[in-house]
């Protein structure tokens, strides 16, 4: 693309999808072209959003090709406060003046963002918290939440639950329920066991029963077969399992199990924290306090990796040099992240992300009226469409892809997840408008009620 191309896009605002020709367009083709022959293999999102980016404003982003549309996927859930925030922009340019890398250094941005931080936790809580700053990925910090929690009881075992995900790296992948990710890998991380994840509502693929019963009756039988883990770790809402919300009395009955046996409890709040559900954590909705909290994607506010866990002090046994990781003294990322948590507080955006929830229940409500609708389910900005084959309830895979498509070629960017990817899914910025949510949402209706169509 030209110079004088993308001038000309930047001077057009993003306030509305539009979508004009073929996608991918000729100069996205092209782009794509390139990164077919030059790149890994493993690149996912490209080959079921076949787009190539441009530019991004807030809600939207235009490719190539001046195509615009509205991105509810936000980067995974990295850009809470959508795309190029001004402020926090203003905050990182900033922070480039003075410093942008501290390896694990005292600064006055990562003191600021420390306190930040600790400042969303209850009172009581934020005095016997300590923060470790882990290698940028969510996946690396739930690594060193399971190192902290192996070091500090000398056990070894992991429990986890059916739907999880909780990383691509060899450790994490064995935390994780997806069967074909780590299929080809031999000689996982061992010791995991899975138990069912009981949601609050139905959900046919989560597994019968209540799993803190279950977990419990294993765990207090002495010949169960699982001796006391290190850990216990799960998710308040399971994204990538299809956004499964967890039952209020399960998270409680797994919070009681684990403190009456001694076991630390891991959640994980990687893609449901920093207010994605309408609180700064997920589990403040449930009533319990966890032993370690693991946060990333959307600390900084703009997409600039940082990745920490928040934990008990009683667990901080470890020594120096456990768990390092160059780039955890990212300052660019703690400049935003404290600028991104002053804007949330400023404009009430949790307050947002309640109400555009609510709103996102009651536009998708109708779909349930589909028969390959099997359920609609979500809390705050964090909702999925789960598509099934109402003759034997198998996950609809090709039909959530169409979704997708169709969604796409009327300027609207969503994900998919779950059981074989048959769950549609949505991950708006928390600063979203209620008048893009209703342009998205009527997109959205459209693609479900139509999904064969081009």
């Amino acid at each position: 693309m030209s110079k004088h191309t993308t001038t000309l896009l930047r001077t057009a605002p993003l306030t509305a999808p539009r979508v004009s020709g073929d996608l991918p367009g000729p100069r996205s083709a092209a782009l794509l072209a390139r990164q077919e022959r030059w790149e890994s293999s493993a690149r996912t999102y490209p080959r079921h959003l076949p787009i190539a980016l441009a530019e991004g404003a807030g809600s939207f982003v235009r490719d190539v090709d001046g195509n615009v549309f509205i991105d509810f996927l936000a980067g995974a859930g990295v850009l809470s406060l959508g795309h190029n925030h001004p402020e926090l922009v203003a905050a990182v340019r900033q922070q480039l003046d003075s410093l942008t890398h501290g390896l694990d250094f005292p600064t006055p941005a990562k003191d600021a963002f420390t306190q930040a931080q600790l400042s969303m936790l209850a009172p009581e809580l934020r005095r016997r918290t300590r923060l470790h700053f882990c290698g940028p990925t969510g996946a690396n910090a739930v690594e060193a939440a399971v190192k902290l929690c192996k070091i500090a009881t000398g056990r070894g075992g992991i429990i986890s639950f059916r739907g999880a995900f909780h990383g691509s790296t060899h450790a994490t992948m064995a935390l994780s329920g997806l069967v074909s990710q780590k299929a080809p890998v031999r000689d996982g991380m061992p010791g995991v066991h899975f138990f069912p994840y009981t949601t609050g509502g139905p959900a046919p693929d989560s597994g019968a029963g209540n799993g803190a019963d279950q977990l419990e009756q294993a765990l207090r039988d002495s010949n169960g077969g699982i001796p006391l883990p290190a850990a216990v770790i799960m998710e308040m809402v399971q994204g990538e399992g299809g956004n499964l919300v967890a039952g209020t009395d399960f998270v409680r009955r797994v919070r009681e199990v684990t403190r009456a046996l001694g076991i630390p409890l891991i959640v994980d709040e990687v893609q449901t924290g920093c207010g994605r559900t309408g609180t700064w954590f997920a589990y403040q909705q449930y009533g319990i306090e966890p032993d370690v909290v693991v946060a990333s994607k959307a600390l900084s506010g703009i997409g600039l990796p940082v990745a920490v866990i928040l934990y008990d002090t009683a667990l901080d046994t470890w020594a120096p040099g456990a768990h390092i990781g160059t780039f955890r003294g990212n300052q660019l990322a703690f400049a935003a992240g404290v600028e991104a948590i002053r804007v949330i507080r400023r404009d009430n955006i949790l307050g947002n992300v309640r109400r555009r929830g609510a709103q996102i229940a009651d536009r998708l409500a109708g779909l349930t009226r589909n028969p390959w609708v099997r359920q609609v389910r979500g809390r705050g900005l964090m909702w999925g469409i789960d598509m099934a084959d109402p003759l034997d309830g198998r996950p609809a895979t090709e039909v959530a892809a169409a979704v997708q498509r169709r969604a796409l070629r009327h300027g609207l960017i969503v994900e998919r997840g779950g059981r074989e990817d048959a769950v549609v899914r949505i991950l708006p910025p928390l600063n979203v408008t209620g008048e893009v949510v209703d342009t998205a949402c009527s997109i959205l209706v459209d693609a479900v009620s139509r999904p064969a169509a081009p």
